[in-house]
């Protein structure tokens, strides 16, 4: 069983260091690949947490908590996520209070979100690849042209998770 302090300290430092779910993945990629679970373990708890309704982020890090430490883990692992956020929050909400009708705000809004888009793409990329950096078979490229054409046309997110998990079932032997 791993050191619960220790498990705790990673998931305060995976969300303490990113700034939301998708973008966490990748970080908990690094640190937790190899020592925690391995690479297949890794990306199914990514899908399953997609999958599922609520918080993603939160239910990788149960799952990653489970697999480390069982429910102590778990628990462990959701408390190190929820906690910097929580925190986070009541300290931001405090100053918009004095600053809300500052223009740069919104500025300062809209430039982040060309580098949490970047951000997710290099996540998607890195999983997308795996660990090994192999290219990337013609079945898979397949796989997420149909996922994207899907999301476009605003098909739900887990509906289009779980088609992509059955087409890879059938498909990818």
């Amino acid at each position: 069983m791993v050191n619960l302090w220790n498990l705790f300290l990673l998931f305060l430092k995976v969300n303490l260091l990113t700034t939301s779910g998708p973008a966490s993945v990748g970080l908990l990629y690094e640190e937790a690949v190899g020592k925690l679970m391995d690479e297949a373990q890794f990306v199914e708890a990514v899908g399953f947490s997609s999958v599922l309704p609520g918080s993603d982020a939160l239910q990788l890090a149960m799952f990653v908590g489970y697999s480390a430490g069982g429910v102590p883990g778990a628990l462990v692992a959701l408390l190190g996520s929820i906690l910097p956020p929580t925190v986070i929050m009541l300290l931001v909400v405090s100053l918009l209070k004095f600053i809300s009708g500052e223009v740069w705000v919104g500025n300062f809004v809209r430039g982040l979100a060309p580098a949490v888009a970047v951000l997710m793409v290099l996540v998607a990329l890195k999983v997308f690849r795996g660990e090994t950096g192999q290219p990337i078979g013609l079945v898979s490229i397949l796989i997420g042209i149909g996922s994207l054409a899907a999301l476009l046309l605003k098909v739900p997110a887990p509906l289009v998770l779980l088609v992509a998990g059955i087409a890879g079932i059938i498909f990818l032997r």
